[in-house]
């Protein structure tokens, strides 16, 4: 838990699924309310409820995409989730990453996550998506995960993994949110000796 008066750290989830309730916004939701836990301030950005014009036509004046672009400009962390198409990332991920300025990721901590049909698109994750993250400024990118269909379930509005990827995700998440935190820590002793 945050100290008393420390400034919250906050943590933004981009979720990258065309479809509602989707595997892919359910690992989201799982590792936000794992950080909330902690105190830590969340938001989940789900790309398909963005306006499509305004994706399509990069109208970064639009006000709910103006809205989540200023939230990842504000996070200390971020939660990239995408289901892969044609062993890569999702093509509304590349939309609404193509709106982020240049270095959007510096200073920010990054989690990948990937939801893939089956174990031959596992490289996606180091292949295709980590290389735009970096692209985007992200140095502090925590070990990702690619969790396989099979891994998890959906209940209602519930996700179910199993025992092996839960332990692996939640390490991760873990990791992450020691990340977050110790960015934090970092920025705000800087400004402090400024």
């Amino acid at each position: 838990m945050p100290l008393t008066g420390a400034p919250v750290s906050s943590v933004v989830a981009i979720s990258a699924s065309s479809h509602a309730g989707s595997a892919t916004s359910r690992v989201a939701e799982f590792g936000l309310d794992r950080l909330a836990v902690d105190g830590i301030f969340v938001r989940h950005i789900r790309v398909r409820d963005l306006p499509a014009e305004a994706l399509v036509r990069a109208d970064t004046g639009d006000v709910a995409v103006a809205r989540a672009l200023a939230s990842v400009a504000n996070a200390d962390g971020v939660i990239v989730v995408t289901p892969t198409h044609h062993a890569s990332y999702s093509g509304l991920l590349k939309v609404f990453l193509d709106l982020l300025p240049r270095y959007a990721l510096t200073g920010k901590a990054v989690l990948p996550l990937v939801i893939v049909g089956s174990r031959a698109h596992v490289l996606a994750l180091d292949y295709a998506l980590i290389p735009v993250l970096n692209a985007l400024g992200a140095r502090h990118v925590v070990r990702g995960y690619c969790l396989v269909r099979d891994q998890l379930r959906l209940i209602g509005d519930e996700i179910a993994l199993e025992r092996e990827a839960e332990r692996t995700l939640l390490a991760d998440l873990d990791s992450f949110r020691q990340t977050v935190l110790a960015l934090r820590y970092q920025d705000d002793h800087s400004m402090v000796a400024r």
